[in-house]
């Protein structure tokens, strides 16, 4: 009768040892996760901001080769930025967003006369663009590890 005692007093469960071992092994997979996760993010973000600007720059160089013909006015010119932001004029649509943006302007254009590619003009973020050369970039300096944005793009 007292193996059956023992036997029903039983209890199940897990050992402080296993309960580690666990807690060990899911630090262990967090602490490669990620770093593995912030790198996809930081990669997204560049791919869409390379997307968004080869699409932004090849409508401009459509629109200054439409601007040569004589449908187009016969000179050779890049839009102005109130051209370059009214929807349907250069691109089809509304101006894609730069996804280094936060200030909550994602489609904000900064009128960059005058500036050298790369630099980050006043607070702003969204894009830059210089209507004289047709040059357009990310308007941010943040840097995702692979130096910073006016230096890659």
């Amino acid at each position: 009768m007292t193996d059956r005692v023992r036997e029903s007093r039983r209890m199940y469960g897990f050992t402080l040892i296993e309960l580690v071992t666990v807690i060990v092994i899911l630090g262990v997979i967090s602490v490669i996760a990620v770093p593995v996760y912030l790198d996809y993010t930081r990669d997204a973000k560049e791919a869409a901001c390379r997307g968004a600007l080869g699409s932004m720059r090849t409508s401009i160089a459509n629109f200054r080769m439409y601007a040569t013909t004589p449908a187009g006015g016969g000179t050779p010119r890049f839009p102005s930025v109130v051209e370059l932001t009214t929807s349907g004029t250069v691109l089809d649509g509304a101006l894609p967003p730069n996804p280094y943006d936060d200030d909550g302007t994602p489609n904000n254009v900064v009128d960059a006369t005058g500036q050298t590619k790369g630099a980050v003009i006043g607070a702003a973020k969204g894009w830059a663009y210089n209507p004289t050369t047709g040059e357009i970039w990310a308007n941010s300096n943040s840097s995702s590890g692979k130096g910073s944005l006016e230096n890659r793009f």
